[in-house]
């Protein structure tokens, strides 16, 4: 674990040393064209130091949420159980990791997911059902929160993916809610592009992503899988590798105020 870590961790750290460094030689010569008078040399200079500063702040900020992410993941949580209305918990965090999504502004073919969902080729379609009888169950809201967002924001990572080399796909996440006898079942489904099979049973370990470098820390399904046990529930996930994934999770609901 103290390898794996070391590496996450390393890897951001390497491109803000090389570029720091990249940086200061730029500065001397940068030194050196103003005394020449050479101001044209010297714009240019600033142009690259101000490209190698937007990726040591990429790589920094890499590097902030690895460490943000193993904090969260080792913290015991403070939280105590409330009773709390999950059907509005799990649409209120629906529509966060939705503007989440927005906020990446990643490119879907020639259209931006930050574009107002007006524009074409840059809508995802949210489906909720919610089952009425759910009323209020005794959990952590805040660490189930967490939950939800987690899961939501791989629904939302997997659709645009899919997008990419699909353009006539329609996204879709959906989010449905279900209460049983001593029980309560929530699913999350997206229509994306799904998790290999070979990889499946590896999804829940810590630090194991499928996202490119710099855009997960392969931290939040592993977070999920320990909050949910915590709640003594349990989550799975059905897959159908190219056509999408749906995670359940299982709470105990003993105690149910409607």
């Amino acid at each position: 674990l103290t390898q794996v870590i070391a590496h996450e961790i390393q890897n951001p750290l390497n491109f803000v040393n090389n570029f720091s460094e990249v940086n200061k030689d730029l500065l001397v010569e940068m030194k050196e064209e103003l005394l020449k008078g050479n101001l044209d040399e010297v714009k240019a200079i600033a142009d690259d130091i101000i490209v190698n500063e937007e990726k040591i702040s990429h790589h920094g900020k890499r590097a902030d949420s690895i460490v943000k992410g193993m904090l969260q993941h080792s913290r015991s949580s403070s939280g105590e159980k409330e009773l709390t209305d999950l059907n509005s918990l799990a649409d209120e965090y629906i529509r966060l990791a939705y503007h989440a999504s927005l906020s990446v502004r990643q490119t879907i073919k020639g259209y931006s997911i930050s574009q107002p969902a007006a524009e074409p080729g840059s809508n995802v379609v949210m489906k909720t059902d919610f089952d009425a009888r759910l009323g209020k169950i005794n959990i952590i809201a805040q660490d189930m929160g967490k939950v939800f967002f987690n899961l939501y924001n791989n629904a939302f990572y997997s659709v645009a993916e899919k997008r990419k080399t699909h353009p006539s796909y329609n996204p879709e996440v959906a989010v449905k809610t279900l209460r049983k006898s001593d029980s309560v079942e929530i699913t999350v489904k997206d229509n994306g592009t799904g998790i290999p099979e070979k990889i499946v049973d590896k999804i829940f370990q810590p630090f194991f992503t499928t996202k490119p470098t710099g855009q997960g820390t392969g931290l939040g399904l592993s977070l999920s899988y320990d909050i949910v046990k915590a709640h003594g529930g349990e989550i799975t996930v059905n897959n159908i590798p190219g056509d999408g994934a749906e995670f359940i999770v299982i709470l105990p609901a003993t105690e149910f105020k409607v």
